[in-house]
């Protein structure tokens, strides 16, 4: 028996392809519905509102004008003169009376008196295990214009930077906001004295 050869599909894919200009034309595309329809109504309701502009613009113009008369007391002068005065050169008349009310109104706050105490407070703004490292942040405080110490502990291998003594953790706090803003630490503890 004999067999055929198989049919290869590069082939008929070669074939296929190869008159697809001749045979149908491609269909004529379609205009889409959805979009033209909103263009349609935008375009509608903007000459719609631009016609209701015109309109209340066109009704505004027809407003009287205010006629303002001159007496001239002299004998035989002329008759009193009238001309229109134009509502947009007249100064406003205020509707509120807060202005006036508040001009000259003063307001008393009692606060309480702070108390004064007699402790004291520290800040502390790191702690080294070399002196090096503790003068460096030292300095680093001295160009924000604050004074500060070195304090090492005798029984101890910790070097910390200090700030201080203030009369009130205000005051304390202050300082402490001063030097992170500045960057020279990056953040210090207040603590008793």
């Amino acid at each position: 028996m004999r067999r055929s050869k198989p049919k290869s599909k590069t082939n008929t894919r070669a074939k296929k392809s190869s008159g697809g200009g001749r045979g149908r034309a491609a269909a004529p595309r379609r205009l889409p519905i959805v979009p033209v329809l909103l263009l349609v109504m935008v375009a509608g309701a903007l000459g719609y509102l631009i016609h209701i502009i015109k309109g209340a613009a066109d009704q505004r113009s027809v407003t009287p004008t205010a006629v303002v008369s001159t007496k001239n007391t002299a004998i035989g002068a002329q008759k009193p003169s009238t001309t229109p005065v134009n509502p947009i050169d007249q100064k406003p008349v205020e509707k509120w009376t807060y202005i006036q009310q508040l001009e000259n109104k003063e307001v008393v706050v009692k606060l309480p008196e702070a108390q004064e105490s007699s402790q004291l407070f520290l800040l502390q703004c790191g702690s080294f295990r070399s002196s090096a490292q503790a003068e460096q942040v030292k300095a680093k405080i001295a160009f924000q214009g604050l004074g500060s110490q070195v304090r090492h502990s005798s029984g101890s291998s910790w070097y910390r930077v200090v700030l201080g003594p203030y009369d009130s953790k205000r005051a304390a706090e202050q300082h402490k906001h001063k030097l992170i803003k500045a960057k020279a630490v990056g953040d210090c503890a207040i603590s008793n004295w």
